[in-house]
Formats: structure tokens, C-alpha cells, sequence
């Protein structure tokens, strides 16, 4: 399997500093291409967290060159995959808790990450960076772990009221500033021609999916030159619309 590419990043209009971080890296290996990216939003009301979510992308770099490949030559299987991705994020969420100790500050990140290989995905996920699907639909992958995503479970908001409650962006778990861990994990099969849009929150908050389809679905999305004009175009509409926050997406389409 093939897989054609597009990242963009954009402080946007209010922040001084970009908090989110970026990471995408693909290997030729004796099992085909493997495909690995991620997106950590560094917290923007939390001191330095561009230095949490840089290393945390840092950190999975280096798992990626260092441990994936023996996972992949021993037999890939969902189970270790997750305790290994796992692992690092619980590891990191000691060191950079740490590190705020010990310089006075509290600082954390968000992590959505996508692993393809052998025909399946594999998603990791903690916060509120997200991970569409697109093919006939636009479609949610991940859940975000939110305040406001648990009181609509629990029939207590409806999605309308949760767009504009003052506590929609209160996060449940935040590598780097939560005691204890637990990230989502989600796979399944992947097949050519279709579309994985890992993004921070900045990105999706003022687009609707009907609009993101339209321009991102897999028969529009030919070349990588499209791709980046498609996603840059997203974010200009959303400084257009007065988004306040960092603005970082990650466009995969498979072929």
C-alpha cells in the first residue's frame, strides 16, 4: 500500500507561540510501506506546553526507529502494539509532570496517533486531538476524553449546548498533568482510497463536515500539491472565522 501525504501547522491569530507539534514518518519494510504520524496540542492555558508536546513527538520519533521494528518482525499483534505505544506515553506523562515540578510550572499535551501497517490501522488517543475517517462519509474515530464529551453521554448536554459551554475544553486526561493515564485505542482494516485526518482541536472547531468533505474525500484528493492546498485552506478559513486557538492537521490518503 502506498500512501500520499499533506501536514500543516499555523500559530493562528491570537497565540504567540504554537503549542502543537507534528510528527510523520514512513519505512520500507520486508511487510510493505508503514505509515506512522501523530499531533500533540501542547495545553494553551497551561505554562510551556509547546515544551510537552515537542517532547512527546520527540519520544515516539525515536520509539518509531527504535522498538517498532521489533514489534513488526515478531509478529505485530493489536495487544503489544497498544501496551508499546502505551508505555510511552505513561512514561512521558512522569517525565514532563517532572520537569513542571521541578521548574514550577504545570504543563501538558493532548496525543492523537495513527500507525498503519499490514493492511490495518492502529489509533492511540488522549484528549481532545482528534482522528477522522473519510471515504463515503466524514466520520469521528476517536472520542474525546472531555468534560463536555462526558455530560453528553450521560444525556446531560446536547451537542448544541456543548458547543458553547464555557467548559468545553476542560480535559479529562492530559499527558503531562494527570496523575494517572489511560488512553483510547481503536483498529481496523484499512483499503486504498480513503482518507485519515489527524487534527488538534484548533482545526475542527469552526468547520463543519459537510464542508470538510467536500474538499477532503478520497475521489478529490489526487495528488500531495492538493492535499496541502486542501488543509491550508482550512486553516485560513479558520482564522477567517476568528478560531483563537494553534491550528495543526495531518491528511493520510491511501492508494
Amino acid at each position: 500500500m502506498e500512501f500520499l501525504t499533506a501536514v500543516h501547522t499555523d500559530v493562528g491569530i491570537k497565540k504567540q507561540t504554537n503549542q502543537d507539534s507534528a510528527l510523520l514518518m514512513e519505512a520500507d519494510t520486508e511487510m510493505g510501506k508503514v505509515l506512522f504520524t501523530v499531533v500533540c496540542d501542547g495545553m494553551g492555558g497551561l505554562a510551556k506546553g509547546e515544551v510537552a508536546s515537542a517532547a512527546l513527538i520527540k519520544e515516539y520519533a525515536e520509539w518509531f526507529e527504535r522498538d517498532f521494528p521489533d514489534l513488526l518482525y515478531s509478529g505485530l499483534t493489536p495487544e503489544l502494539l497498544r501496551r508499546s505505544m502505551e508505555n510511552v506515553i505513561c512514561n512521558m506523562n512522569a517525565k514532563i509532570s517532572a520537569y513542571g515540578r521541578g521548574i514550577g510550572v504545570s504543563l501538558g499535551t493532548t496525543i492523537v496517533g495513527l500507525l498503519i501497517a499490514g493492511g490495518k490501522y492502529y489509533c492511540i488517543n488522549v484528549g481532545d486531538s482528534r482522528c477522522y475517517h473519510i471515504r463515503d462519509s466524514f466520520d469521528l474515530m476517536t472520542k474525546d476524553q472531555t468534560w463536555i464529551q462526558r455530560e453528553m453521554d450521560l444525556g446531560r448536554l446536547t451537542p448544541e449546548e456543548a458547543m458553547v459551554h464555557p467548559q468545553r475544553s476542560v480535559l479529562l486526561q492530559c499527558v503531562g498533568a494527570s496523575e494517572v493515564i489511560v488512553p483510547d485505542f481503536y483498529t481496523g482494516e484499512v483499503v486504498e482510497d480513503e482518507v485519515f485526518m489527524l487534527c488538534s482541536d484548533g482545526y475542527r472547531h469552526l468547520v463543519t463536515p459537510e464542508e470538510f468533505y467536500q474538499y477532503l474525500n478520497p475521489n478529490v484528493l489526487q495528488d500531495e500539491n492538493h492535499m496541502f492546498e486542501c488543509i491550508k485552506y482550512f486553516t485560513e478559513l479558520n482564522k477567517y472565522r476568528k478560531e483563537n486557538d494553534n491550528i495543526t492537521v495531518v491528511l493520510v490518503r491511501t492508494k
